[in-house]
């Protein structure tokens, strides 16, 4: 039965839901451009920006779902949130639009340097998009001042120290999912330097998520009460030998190699933001502005959310075909040719 009770949190597992599967999908997208910077050659970044070609123009779907999805069944949630990071979601969107921009021309340069060029500008993007997703993370978790149902902070309300540190864990953590991307899709000396920067990354993925597990309580009170009380004690106690599983089976995959640990590298640095996003969700619910305001208090009225339910159940499913046709044009591993433009 869909009532004020249920819709709420129908629509938090959507939001949910399109949250990780922007993730899922532009993360190793946006790492691959981060990783610009690890990879000198013309020929391997031509085979690192092929490898993503089919594939990157419909990830940022989500992300526009994921904010008209917020404003239609959480309004409260978008009219405080979204002026809490308006600079870092200006920011976002000018590094997303620059990456895009550097992709298409760097194939259309007449001249080394003006390639070079591009390819400056498809790092900067990638890395600017990546720190700003994760220190909106940062500043939602560090709490929001709410003053009558508006945000009631300044322009630099959302910076802190652990918004800055959770910016540079997610440029780490997607440059991962980038790398592990390149060992699954690649080949030859760019397949070996990705497996040796992955498990680098993994190294400082981990160290990351440790200090964010460490820091998160301290933030506010009720995550520690969440995390140290039962039964959320279970979950706090699973959570790390999730993660320490994970990390064994892609240390492990990265280093024997072959299609099916190639593949299994690159699922296992998916399980690390998986377990993450998870312990996310975990420690927020069922606040959407954290620390006062739960689901219920920021939803919009329950015709408005079974009106959009309607639309989510019919563009959702399009979507992700629209995803998992592009996919189908893998074959192997990707040459310097395959998709240049």
């Amino acid at each position: 039965m869909l009532n004020a009770h249920t819709l709420p949190i129908i629509w938090g597992c959507i939001m949910a839901f399109v949250i990780f599967a922007y993730v899922v999908l532009d993360g190793f997208d946006l790492g691959v451009g981060i990783l610009f910077a690890a990879e000198r050659g013309r020929a391997e970044r031509d085979i690192m920006v092929n490898s993503i070609a089919p594939v990157w123009d419909g990830n940022e779907t989500w992300l526009v779902l994921g904010g008209s999805g917020l404003y239609g069944a959480f309004p409260e949630a978008y009219s405080v949130i979204l002026p809490a990071v308006y600079p870092l979601v200006i920011t976002m969107l000018i590094g997303l639009i620059l990456r895009g921009v550097a992709f298409e021309f760097r194939f259309r340069a007449h001249t080394e340097r003006h390639r070079l060029n591009w390819d400056y500008g498809f790092w900067f993007g990638s890395v600017i998009a990546a720190f700003c997703q994760g220190a909106i993370l940062g500043a939602v978790l560090h709490g929001t001042k709410v003053a009558g149902g508006q945000f009631a902070g300044g322009p630099f309300a959302w910076f802190s120290a652990f918004s800055v540190f959770t910016g540079l864990a997610v440029v780490c953590g997607y440059a991962l999912l980038g790398a592990a991307w390149l060992v699954w899709r690649t080949e030859g000396g760019l397949q070996l330097r990705m497996r040796r920067e992955a498990a680098r990354l993994t190294v400082r993925m981990l160290a990351g998520i440790l200090a964010v597990s460490v820091w998160t309580p301290l933030l506010d009170h009720a995550y520690a009460v969440r995390w140290f009380t039962w039964p959320g004690l279970a979950v706090t106690g699973l959570a790390p030998l999730a993660v320490a599983a994970l990390a064994f089976f892609l240390f492990r995959a990265l280093r024997h190699g072959g299609a099916v640990h190639d593949s299994t590298a690159f699922l296992c640095a998916l399980g690390l933001f998986l377990a993450s996003f998870l312990g996310l969700g975990f420690s927020l619910f069922p606040h959407i502005i954290p620390p006062g305001v739960t689901i219920w208090q920021a939803a919009s009225p329950v015709g408005s959310q079974e009106f959009l339910l309607v639309g989510a159940v019919v563009l959702i499913p399009v979507i992700i075909a629209y995803n998992a046709f592009a996919y189908t044009i893998f074959h192997g591993k990707v040459d310097h040719a395959a998709f240049d433009h």
